[in-house]
């Protein structure tokens, strides 16, 4: 009894959060970026938009790559409700072969962290 208490309590708590991470006040344009093939040693930028959909000004706190090849760039300027505001990441491709980088995003007040991620394939 007290095991399906506490499982059903865990499912509720699951499903309330994903709830409130999909009516997050932050909605990006696109996650997620393909660069297809790109020469070894070239730097590739994307630009990712965002909306605030919250009352209250957005601002990011940081942001931040997984390694040194990838270098996000923002500034912290309050984004006011409607307005768009962006995140340029600029991958340096340092090896041959596939690659996946992450950049993870907070926005003060925001409990949840967005992240963005590009990819593709370095050639000679």
């Amino acid at each position: 009894m007290k095991k399906t208490l506490l499982f059903t309590f865990l499912m509720v708590a699951l499903l309330i959060g994903a709830k409130s991470y999909a009516q997050g006040n932050i909605k990006f344009d696109q996650l997620s970026h393909n660069f297809g093939k790109i020469k070894k040693a070239v730097h590739k930028s994307v630009i990712f938009s965002y909306t605030n959909q919250g009352a209250k000004p957005a601002v990011i706190e940081f942001a931040n790559a997984e390694c040194g090849c990838t270098q996000p760039e923002y500034n912290q300027n309050p984004i006011l409700k409607g307005q768009k505001g962006t995140i340029k990441v600029t991958y340096t491709a340092p090896n041959e072969g596939q690659f996946k980088k992450r950049v993870t995003v907070k926005f003060a007040g925001d409990k949840e962290l967005s992240e963005l991620v590009i990819e593709g394939e370095v050639i000679k």
